[in-house]
Formats: C-alpha cells, structure tokens, sequence
C-alpha cells in the first residue's frame, strides 16, 4: 500500500484527481482564497504560493503577478506545463527571493507534513519576503472533529501528513511573526481544514 501511494503522490495526474473528488472540486478553497486575499482586488500585489504542490491554485491570482515554490521538483515541472503564473523548485524554509517582495501569500495543506523546526524557519522566510503588514492566508488540515467522518480520517492517512496540529499548535508556531487576525473551521469535501489569515508583525520596533 505504501508503494502505492508513493506512485500516486508522484503522479501529478493522479494526484489531482484523487484530491478534486475528495475535496468536491476544491470550492471551499477557492471560496476562501477570493474572499480573504481578493487577488483581483487591484493590479499592483503580487502573491507567493509557499507550498504550492502541483499548482492547483494558481489559476485563482493574476498569473502575471503569481509565484508558487515547492521543493517536489515534479511537481514544480507540471504546474510550469500546466497552470498560468511563475513556478520555481525551491526550499520554502530558504527562499531565494528578495525581502519584502510579496503582499500576500497562501500556505495550503503544507505545514501538516512538516515538523516544528521546518515549519518555524518557513515562517521566519515569510516574514523576511512580505511586505509591512502583509498577509498570509493558511488553510491547514486539522483532525476531524468527529469520529463519524471516517472518509476524513481515511484521506489523512492517505495523505501521510504526521504532523496534522490542534489549533493552539498552529498558533504557536505563527507567532512572534505573525498575529491570528481571525481563524475558522472549513470542511472541504470530506476534509476538515483550520483557515488562518495572518498580520504580519513588526519585530523589535524594525519594520
């Protein structure tokens, strides 16, 4: 089985497909992703995808204003082929871009597979490429808050992320770089997922 979902996981095709039918064609992301970020608000921001996997989401930024990283390098290769914006192979715990570059950025289903060391460290680089008073909008799997969603449950396990957090965890981990400006539940699918949308924080009076 392991094997299994090691060939599906690096089979961008397939990949996609089993998570569209999970998560009912991904509407609870797009729906958040429009009403916390507003991409299309005005034509001056540009958006980082930390994270951004095969590149499913791109399509919901102004792709001239878009880049996504991820450190899977076949994926980064199907999204460049596939979805509009800027990709790039890259270690989101030491981005290769310049400081305060970015307005916004998306952190989806990505720090559940990292431990704390990882997670802390890619927070710190957000910090270092958003600009004064940037956002990050986290869409994060937390664990089902029913026992009754076994589909939940079973999608996790697939999904092989060890490090699926309570919501003090995340919390944790976000700060002193970011403040929690408001956090919900969302289920997407037969996926439960924490929404956090984060402030950049001045640290030590610097900017």
């Amino acid at each position: 089985m392991q094997r299994l979902l090691d060939r599906v996981s690096q089979t961008p095709r397939l990949w996609n497909a089993l998570r569209w039918l999970a998560e009912a064609g991904f509407h609870g992301e797009h729906r958040v992703i429009a009403h916390e970020l507003q991409p299309w608000r005005d034509t001056q921001r540009r958006f980082l995808d930390w994270g951004c996997g095969t590149g499913q989401f791109a399509a919901d930024f102004p792709a001239e204003r878009y880049v996504g990283i991820d450190l899977t390098r076949p994926y980064v290769r199907y999204a460049a082929q596939a979805r509009p914006g800027q990709f790039s192979v890259m270690d989101g715990s030491c981005l290769g871009l310049a400081d305060a570059s970015f307005d916004a950025a998306l952190v989806l289903g990505v720090l559940h597979h990292l431990p704390d060391a990882v997670v802390r460290a890619g927070i710190a680089e957000l910090h270092r490429v958003l600009r004064p008073a940037g956002t990050v909008l986290v869409i994060e799997d937390v664990p089902p808050p029913t026992l009754w969603n076994l589909p939940g449950h079973l999608m996790h396990w697939l999904d092989r992320g060890e490090h699926i957090r309570a919501d003090a965890d995340y919390r944790a981990l976000f700060a002193p770089y970011f403040g929690v400006r408001r956090a919900y539940h969302m289920r997407s699918g037969i996926c439960d997922y924490g929404v956090y949308v984060l402030e950049r924080q001045a640290l030590d009076g610097s900017a």
